[in-house]
């Protein structure tokens, strides 16, 4: 099996700062603002020259090998608050709080995410479903990410190393649904390991949810909103859960 490319390409770029920006406004009409320059972008460089339907295809419908990736690269990309930004930004609350804030806010952006893939489905010319796909599942995973993190240094608990290496580790907690230090079969994101494996398996189900957020007119709007909240929602539960028997321990 070969190694999965970890050169990151614009749409992973553009992913990884439309993911941070969308957590950090609670103003909706930011939101889709920020949702429709992505999805405008991703669409027009799907049907640019040398790098059409055609192209897309051999990346991103290649296998979930590229999406690995691709979320690689992301993952260093992502703009992440520390616990002393946090506290700064929800001054007077208890780390609880601050993941309760967290959680309900990356839930609220990953619906977004899904509603807005389903209205450019509905464009008089429709995008390049598969970069489509692909664009929706690593904002959404950039979303998810960007959240681990952050539950991580809400709780005081980070995962250890530079940045670099801590995003590789909420890699790993994303991708097992548990705090860093739950991990169990080590951090190896070599072709085959265990990690890898499971990595790519969540990414193929998270790429079959994006397609739903494709479906016919807004039906497809409805149903990527509805399951981006829910899973994002749990995925934050999940991790909370972990950090919070961890911080307890402590």
């Amino acid at each position: 099996m070969a190694e999965p490319e970890t050169e990151p390409t614009d749409i992973s770029l553009r992913a990884a700062e439309v993911a941070a920006d969308i957590t950090e406004t609670d103003q909706p009409q930011e939101q889709r603002r920020l949702l429709r320059a992505f999805n405008k972008a991703v669409s027009s460089g799907a049907r640019a020259a040398g790098r059409g339907t055609r192209a897309v295809r051999r990346r991103a419908g290649s296998g979930s090998g590229w999406l690995v990736g691709q979320v690689v690269a992301m993952a260093p990309r992502l703009r992440v608050r520390d616990q002393a930004a946090l506290q700064a930004q929800f001054p007077g609350q208890p780390a609880e709080e601050i993941a309760d804030a967290l959680i309900e806010r990356a839930a609220h952006a990953a619906a977004a995410a899904g509603a807005g893939a389903g209205m450019v489905a509905v464009l008089p010319v429709l995008p390049a479903f598969p970069a489509e796909v692909a664009a929706e599942t690593l904002l959404v995973v950039g979303i998810e990410l960007k959240l681990v993190a952050e539950l991580h240094e809400a709780y005081g608990i980070p995962a250890p190393g530079n940045f670099a290496e801590r995003m590789s580790a909420y890699v790993a907690a994303w991708a097992h649904r548990r705090g860093v230090f739950m991990i169990e079969g080590g951090l190896i994101l070599a072709a085959g390991s265990p990690l890898a494996r499971l990595l790519r398996r969540r990414l193929i189900a998270r790429a079959g949810r994006s397609a739903v957020s494709l479906g016919p007119l807004l039906t497809g709007a409805a149903a990527g909103a509805m399951f981006n909240s829910r899973e994002t929602r749990k995925l934050g539960r999940d991790i909370r859960r972990d950090l919070r028997r961890r911080a307890i321990g402590h």
